[in-house]
């Protein structure tokens, strides 16, 4: 009875902890919880302007799925569907961590619960189970809260016919499609596009499928573009990839090999969004083969600019170190980047770089359309496993086709990493970059490394931080 009634208060200390952060608009919690108005029947994110309703009328929820589950809509001033998502399924291992990370890949929408399921090792009640006890939602409403977003992002900044943007969000019929936006913004399709706000209005005039979707990849708080762009650059695999531009303006473009077809993306370094304030975003434009594709990747952009970190936790936490304290000062809001295809990494990560580009232009598929200096997408490992048998390149690209080495969003990382080791020729220092970067683990230390245990879980970050200060090398 007493350890129920500690509960309880400890339950009410967190709600109120999180009604004050509503009552201060503190966008540091935008999508780190939700909270809903029930005399409004409106869900928002924590920084929405509207005037802050009463305590005794608000509901909390982890995520946008389970607010829309108990009835509420988007709220058309904050649009909390548009918030980053929760830095908490970059930092978690756990299985609702992965199943998050699938579940934003588009998983369930191509494989449904059962191929969820299955590729974590636990049942569908499990999964089930475990995601609605931790984020109030199961996999179905979480992946339909996804859809409904794609769907309003192309609804208002795309000149596309209603119902093929229907089937591109990953939705099973027209009707479906009408009745999700219904209950989740109380708004037909048509009614939704022509609420656009002003600023998507410029961008759909020209927003038709050769001309690419426009996107705002947001993220919260600061964002140290500069050395994003120079890993991004300096890195580049000539066909696939390539940073052009002056400093503080360039523009990476690369191609994705994509579940439906192909895509060539381009990001602006320039930072987008207020000049003040938390968050804002990254301009970027998406040309696809097939629509059906965009949830997709978008969710491996934001992978590959770490654009769901939450810096105030990461920067707060490093600060307390004196010898960080100086270098986060100087680059509030570093990222950990890591890769918008895993599989390309470990290769590339085993390669090398010149080599890369040799196997670029021997066996990588090339588009049907090129795009410039974009040509090709990376070689499959299939592809390299047949074509280059010997060898640790050989070897890593059969054990990737084969899945003896799983890189996707739902991987166990400590299982990844051991079967890695045991590709003959990948040592320790690859795996522990193959981790950092492809299962985007943000408390990776190289072996071997003298790093200190108050770091964690931060020591990916903390260790950007000492490269991009060129202090690394005297560290170690």
């Amino acid at each position: 009875m007493t350890q129920k009634v500690t509960e309880r208060a400890e339950h009410a200390q967190h709600e109120d902890s999180r009604y004050e952060a509503v009552r201060s608009r503190d966008a540091r919690f935008d999508g780190a919880f939700f909270f809903a108005v029930e005399t409004t029947g409106i869900y928002c994110r924590p920084s929405c302007p509207a005037v802050t309703p009463k305590r005794r009328n608000v509901r909390f929820f982890a995520t946008a799925a389970a607010a829309q589950g108990s009835g509420f809509r988007a709220c058309r001033r904050c649009r909390p569907d548009a918030v980053p998502g929760s830095a908490d399924w970059n930092v978690r291992a756990d299985v609702v961590g992965r199943a998050v990370r699938l579940i934003g890949d588009g998983v369930v929408d191509r494989e449904g619960v059962a191929g969820l399921a299955g590729r974590l090792g636990y049942s569908a009640r499990q999964v089930q189970r475990q995601l609605t006890a931790e984020l109030g939602a199961g996999p179905v409403a979480l992946a339909r809260a996804q859809r409904a977003h794609t769907a309003r992002v192309l609804l208002q900044t795309t000149g596309l016919p209603v119902t093929e943007i229907a089937f591109a969000s990953g939705f099973a019929s027209v009707r479906q499609f009408n009745d999700t936006i219904r209950a989740v913004y109380a708004a037909t399709p048509s009614a939704l596009r022509a609420a656009a706000p002003a600023r998507d209005r410029p961008a759909r005039r020209d927003a038709t499928p050769s001309a690419g979707i426009p996107l705002r990849l947001a993220h919260r708080g600061p964002y140290q573009h500069g050395p994003v762009f120079d890993l991004l650059g300096h890195e580049a695999v000539a066909g696939v990839e390539e940073v052009s531009g002056p400093p503080g303006r360039r523009v990476y473009r690369r191609t994705l090999r994509l579940p439906y077809g192909t895509g060539i993306v381009a990001v602006d370094e320039r930072p987008g969004g207020p000049r003040t304030g938390p968050g804002g975003w990254l301009e970027a434009r998406l040309h696809l083969t097939d629509l059906r594709d965009l949830t997709t990747a978008v969710q491996r952009l934001r992978r590959l600019f770490d654009l769901d970190a939450d810096p105030y936790a990461v920067d707060e936490r490093l600060a307390a170190d004196p010898r960080l304290a100086p270098l986060v000062a100087a680059r509030p809001g570093l990222r950990s980047p890591g890769t918008a295809d895993p599989g390309e990494l470990a290769v590339r990560a085993v390669a090398g770089r010149a080599r890369s580009e040799r196997l670029v232009r021997r066996y990588g598929k090339a588009l049907d359309a090129p795009c410039g200096t974009l040509t090709h997408l990376f070689p499959e490992p299939a592809v390299l496993a047949a074509a280059e048998p010997a060898g640790t390149l050989g070897a890593l690209a059969a054990a990737l086709a084969d899945g003896a080495v799983r890189l996707d969003p739902g991987a166990d990382r400590d299982e990844a990493e051991r079967a890695l080791l045991a590709v003959p020729g990948v040592d320790a220092r690859t795996a522990a970059v193959v981790r950092t970067r492809a299962l985007g683990d943000p408390d990776v230390a190289p072996p071997g490394a003298a790093v200190p245990e108050t770091w964690r879980p931060w020591r990916s970050y903390a260790l950007n931080h000492l490269r991009a200060a060129g202090e690394w090398e005297q560290h170690r």
